[in-house]
């Protein structure tokens, strides 16, 4: 989900050391869905201040909307359990619980945990 996944947030976050850990710990595969991303105009702007979290809520689910994410990206991903991954610590003021909620009202998900 994270719009760049080849930084360097933290010592196993690259794309490629993250999928080789995910498939040793615990057998899971690493998928990189980058329509499930803010755009960089939206990222930069909440980032750097200038987009309050109050405008960036209602900009990136619209994003999400105009992208028709419930359509492109494969529900029969999310019957298995997954987990969604960005750089936020906490869901209040992060993209992976909003776009978390957007598929569930979709899709009818049963469940949506944050950890």
């Amino acid at each position: 989900m994270r719009l760049n996944n080849r930084s360097q947030l933290a010592g196993f976050t690259k794309c490629g050391d993250l999928a080789f850990f995910l498939e040793r710990i615990c057998s899971a595969e690493y998928r990189h869905e980058p329509i499930l991303s803010p755009t960089k105009e939206i990222l930069d702007g909440y980032k750097k201040g200038l987009i309050p979290w109050e405008e960036y809520e209602p900009r990136f689910l619209e994003l999400l909307a105009e992208r028709e994410v419930e359509r492109a990206v494969d529900r029969r991903l999310f019957e298995v359990p997954c987990v969604l991954l960005c750089s936020e610590p906490e869901p209040q003021h992060c993209h992976r619980r909003l776009v978390a909620e957007y598929l569930a009202g979709k899709w009818d998900v049963a469940k949506v945990v944050h950890v």
